[in-house]
């Protein structure tokens, strides 16, 4: 019985210490503490006012809620910066009387990633979104807020994956 009970005991030992520790995010360890995002410029050819300061907020929003980095306004080890290409409302589909039945906005963002401790995971990649709406709603008031809610937890769950994550 001793003998049973020292095994499982090495057994179980060796199932906790080969694990290692996880995360739920995928991230490992980053030798890295700090992170920054500089401001994301917009220059799509439609101006949507505020824009490049709810983006830049939520990509800074998002890494400070599933990491452990600090943010920093400088000299980061991890730094996000690019600008906003790219916001298009676009019809989708068309009624008989050729009105939009339904509309699409779409968003995208060019981001050069740097990591200071890793050059080559060093980066610049085009993100792109978009939210589908009604052909005869405006694109104001909670509309919009729920359409830049969706893309942006999209762009910058995308943006996080491709830098940090492991997947």
């Amino acid at each position: 019985m001793k003998r049973l009970f020292y095994f499982l005991a090495i057994v179980f030992s060796f199932i906790l210490t080969g694990c290692g520790p996880y995360s739920f995010t995928g991230i490992g360890d980053l030798n890295a503490d700090t992170f920054q995002v500089n401001y994301f410029q917009n220059n799509a050819a439609l101006i949507e006012p505020g824009l490049d300061r709810d983006f830049t907020l939520a990509l800074q929003d998002l890494i400070q809620n599933q990491t452990n980095l600090s943010l920093v306004n400088s000299g980061g080890d991890l730094i996000y910066e690019g600008e906003i290409t790219e916001y298009r409302i676009s019809p989708t589909t068309a009624t008989a009387n050729n009105t939009a039945a339904q509309n699409r906005l779409t968003i995208s963002v060019n981001v050069r990633f740097f990591n200071t401790k890793d050059e080559e995971k060093d980066f610049e990649q085009r993100f792109s979104f978009f939210y589908d709406f009604e052909g005869s709603a405006q694109l104001v008031g909670s509309e919009r807020d729920t359409a830049f809610a969706e893309i942006f937890e999209r762009l910058t769950q995308d943006i996080f994956n491709r830098s940090l994550a492991n997947w």
